[in-house]
């Protein structure tokens, strides 16, 4: 890598660093280009060289932390123990652990996400291949060990459970529910969900 490939890497993660820290501070809308630029110490013109909108911003501040947060799973995952429905509520719990580190990130990401403007910079909330895949691979695992019925539609069951994830979240930006309240709320969830998947 160049100096040149270097500084703009510099760049880069000065404006991610920033843009994390400003939209969990301030909220999505109300964060800037020229505020980002400001907070990482460098021209509103170098953050529009790397980046093409405050969307594709947040985008990928977002992809960064799912990075940090697919490590732990990579950690946790394989030790995971007990029913279908125990393994999705630890999967949500340690989600909501991560997320709410940040939490007003976390809410600017799902704002952002149902946006009427629909930036097409944005990645919506929804749209992590790799939670499918783990939920997945959880239900699937499921319907081998013989607790969920094998005639389950494994995409409907698996969107009904992340729009449980995302609706609770709602108590974090209106009661500042915590990590163990939110995990409180899907375990409920998910157990009642699982009455539809028992065999």
């Amino acid at each position: 890598m160049g100096v040149r490939d270097e500084q703009k890497q510099a760049t880069r993660e000065k404006v991610l660093e920033a843009a994390r820290d400003l939209f969990n501070e301030t909220g999505y809308e109300e964060t800037t280009i020229r505020a980002i630029a400001e907070r990482a110490g460098v021209s509103v013109g170098s953050v529009f060289t790397t980046f093409a909108s405050k969307a594709e911003v947040l985008s990928h501040v977002m992809d960064k932390r799912l990075g940090d947060l697919y490590a732990e799973f990579d950690r946790v995952v394989p030790f995971l123990r007990g029913s279908t429905a125990d393994r999705l509520c630890s999967i949500f719990a340690i989600h909501y652990e991560f997320e709410t580190r940040r939490v007003k990130l976390f809410l600017a990401h799902i704002a952002a996400s149902y946006s009427p403007s629909q930036d097409p910079g944005v990645t919506p909330y929804g749209r992590n291949e790799r939670l499918t895949q783990m939920l997945r691979e959880v239900l699937e695992g499921g319907i081998e060990r013989g607790d969920v019925r094998p005639d389950l539609d494994p995409q409907l069951a698996i969107d009904v459970l992340k729009a449980a994830y995302a609706w609770n979240y709602r108590l974090a930006a209106c009661r500042h529910a915590t990590a163990a309240e939110l995990s409180a709320m899907m375990d409920r969830q998910i157990l009642f969900i699982a009455q539809g998947w028992r065999v």
